[in-house]
């Protein structure tokens, strides 16, 4: 499965998994042998329908469905920021709310993204982001995936992630592709 689909692909555990109910934002672990459907499989992360819940379960423990993580992130050694900004953009286009097949640079939920150099010559990224909806149980989540996924970039020893709520999010933030795809044009 490559993305988001109507349809939905059953899967059952191979092993116990963690995963974060959706969209409450608690974490649960899925026994060994759980049934249940993907629903989403998008930015490397699945959402999973068990027993009438949604569940999202993170790339690194893809093999508990059936499914291959992802493959680490690669830059040469003579990178320069520009294409370790391009890298940072790219790994924050595979960030999704586990119940919207649009990524969060689409959806305008990132407000600023900048580098810097750190003195032991690795680099920080800083990144101001918001949610649709500021109650989101999954708010935390989201932003744990945008750090770890972020961290994962060779040469970004860390990434601070600040979860505003001003502006307040609204439809007009999204790109002109996000608002066609979910019809909020």
């Amino acid at each position: 499965m490559s993305g988001y689909s109507s349809t939905s692909e059953p899967v059952r555990f191979e092993r116990d998994c963690p995963a974060v109910m959706v969209p409450q934002g608690d974490s649960v672990t899925l026994p060994a042998g759980q049934a249940g459907y993907i629903t989403q499989a998008l930015g490397g992360s699945f959402t999973v329908f068990v027993d009438g819940n949604l569940f999202r379960i993170a790339g690194c423990d893809a093999d508990a469905i059936g499914k291959t993580p992802p493959a680490p992130l690669e830059l040469p050694p003579d990178a320069a920021d520009a294409d370790v900004e391009k890298l940072v953009w790219s790994q924050l286009r595979t960030c999704f709310d586990p119940e919207i097949p649009i990524d969060i640079v689409e959806l305008g939920l990132v407000y600023d993204c900048d580098l810097e150099k750190t003195e032991d010559g690795q680099r920080k990224v800083n990144v101001r982001m918001t949610l649709t909806a500021p109650g989101c149980g999954m708010g935390e989540i989201l932003v744990e995936d945008v750090r770890s996924k972020l961290e994962m970039i060779p040469t970004v020893s860390e990434a601070d992630v600040d979860l505003v709520f001003d502006p307040p999010w609204n439809h007009s933030m999204m790109s002109d592709a996000a608002k066609l795809e979910t019809g909020m044009f």
